[in-house]
């Protein structure tokens, strides 16, 4: 099966075919830098991240690129709220931002251009703009005209005529140095006190939407295969993208255009404007509740949005956490069976510094397990679908490592456990979900053999009698995660918590 996707423009899932084959240029709009990150934020770039995982695991060269909008009128307010100054501001929460998206293990892009980093090709391209007549000045202002551009409303679905009636076709105070209702500014004159550039115009600075057309350009060329971002930024944002880049450029500005659905808090969209987000990091530093008053689990965030298919709205609610956290330590338990029970399955490599790197592993291609995952990923990048493949091998793991536990060996094959772990652990890596085991409960980071050689003296102590100093071992690997088994005939069994 070949893979196919969704494609917003053209409203039908389509097969997949890059500019070059085997390259994948890929743009994502990024955050305007002024506050923390919210959920919302949280699932667009898992989602693109979950994307980007994807295509490199099918073999494509991906060059991914994501913007910081670092000029606003929101950062600007920011500033002006809190008396710090603007270009701080974007500092502390560009720095924000890449903490909390490693908490979420998701990819650092491979360029993060910045608008005022941008402002030369910024302007470049409004005097392109201008000189083919699609962009006119007025009094320091610079405004695209929406009318010159045929498609204007393609990406959308809204013809010009709709948008007009539902503009009222009024012009606002303000407004009048606009020739149609639905220009839009490429240029503001600058204003007291805000800073500003110098132009053709003028001091000003950019309009939002012209920083991003000529950040994709810049960095990735005249036309890219996915342009992704959430489903705000269909219209106008991305509608505008089309107008300028497509205008000037005569080629499409991305081949296929991909749009991840909202977070939902009581069915209404998460946001900031509307008061009811949540930060990544409130969450999860925040012990909850509903789950114990402990604290959501990163990864558990992630697959609470990997459990829904990234075009559909989820709702935010106290049960989908404690179903994702809950749901999130079955999967952990499977990827962590090579950790606990890999020594006594007498893996060869089990005490290798580097066990447990899905980069190292080798995994059967033609395996069900694995043609299963890809079939659900190769339609449109059917996350929930390649979850139930995980999860059916997590379960089945952790049933014999109950087995293994309880009766000190298994009726399966030590290769065939192998082989099923890495399965898991490798395309559990696909989706950005990843468990390493807990080494904070012991400053020792026991290894197997350490464990054993407590045990055997731990046996010692009790042929001599010695039950106290017996007791005393039993509570030194008890601290530090290891729990012993007795056995009839004098034999012990050993597994990590």
């Amino acid at each position: 099966m070949s893979l196919k996707l969704y494609n917003t423009l053209t409203r039908t899932k389509e097969p997949f075919a890059t500019l070059v084959p085997g390259q994948v240029r890929m743009y994502c709009c990024g955050v305007t830098v002024y506050d923390y990150c919210h959920l919302g934020h949280a699932r667009s770039y898992i989602v693109w991240d979950m994307v980007r995982r994807y295509l490199q695991w099918r073999g494509y060269e991906v060059q991914y690129v994501q913007n910081y909008t670092d000029i606003d009128d929101k950062i600007l307010n920011r500033a002006a709220q809190t008396g710090q100054d603007w270009q701080e501001i974007t500092q502390i929460f560009i720095r924000a931002y890449a903490e909390d998206m490693a908490r979420l293990n998701i990819l650092t892009a491979d360029a993060y251009p910045q608008a005022t980093a941008a402002m030369p090709d910024i302007i470049a391209l409004i005097q392109r703009l201008e000189e083919q007549g699609f962009a006119y000045a007025a009094q320091g202002d610079v405004y695209y005209a929406v009318e010159r551009f045929p498609g204007y409303g393609k990406l959308s679905g809204r013809s010009l005529d709709q948008m007009e009636a539902g503009a009222s076709g009024r012009l606002e105070p303000g407004e009048q140095k606009k020739h149609h209702p639905l220009d839009f500014a490429l240029w503001k004159a600058a204003k007291p006190g805000e800073p500003s550039w110098e132009s053709p115009w003028g001091l000003g600075r950019p309009g939002w939407h012209i920083e991003c057309s000529a950040m994709v350009h810049a960095d990735l060329g005249a036309e890219i295969d996915i342009h992704a971002g959430g489903s705000d930024l269909v219209f106008p944002h991305h509608e505008n993208e089309i107008a300028q880049s497509e205008a000037v450029l005569t080629s499409r500005l991305a081949r296929y255009w991909m749009h991840n659905g909202f977070v939902t808090v009581g069915d209404e969209k998460m946001s900031k404007s509307l008061g009811n987000f949540t930060t990544i990091r409130q969450l999860l530093d925040t012990p909850l509740p509903v789950l114990g008053g402990e604290v959501f689990d990163p990864m558990a965030l992630r697959l609470f949005v990997l459990q829904a298919q990234y075009r559909k709205p989820i709702d935010f609610t106290e049960d989908a956490i404690a179903a994702a956290q809950h749901s999130w330590q079955t999967l952990k338990e499977g990827l962590l069976f090579g950790y606990e029970y890999g020594g006594s399955l007498q893996w060869p490599d089990r005490n290798d510094p580097d066990f447990g790197n899905p980069a190292n592993m080798r995994i059967p291609n033609p395996s069900e397990a694995v043609q299963r995952f890809e079939a659900a990923m190769d339609d449109d990048f059917n996350s929930p679908g390649g979850l139930v493949v995980l999860f059916e091998l997590a379960k089945e793991l952790r049933k014999e490592g109950n087995v293994l536990t309880h009766q000190g060996a298994t009726p399966t094959a030590s290769d065939t456990l192998k082989s099923q772990w890495q399965t898991l652990v490798c395309l559990s890596q696909v989706l950005g979900l990843a468990a390493q085991p807990d080494t904070a409960k012991s400053s020792e980071g026991l290894s197997d053999q350490a464990i054993e050689a407590l045990i055997e003296q731990r046996q010692a102590a009790r042929q001599a009698k010695d039950y106290g100093e017996s007791d005393r071992i039993r509570d030194q690997l008890k601290a530090q995660g290891i729990t012993l088994i007795d056995q009839a005939g004098g034999g012990i069994r050993w597994h990590r918590d």
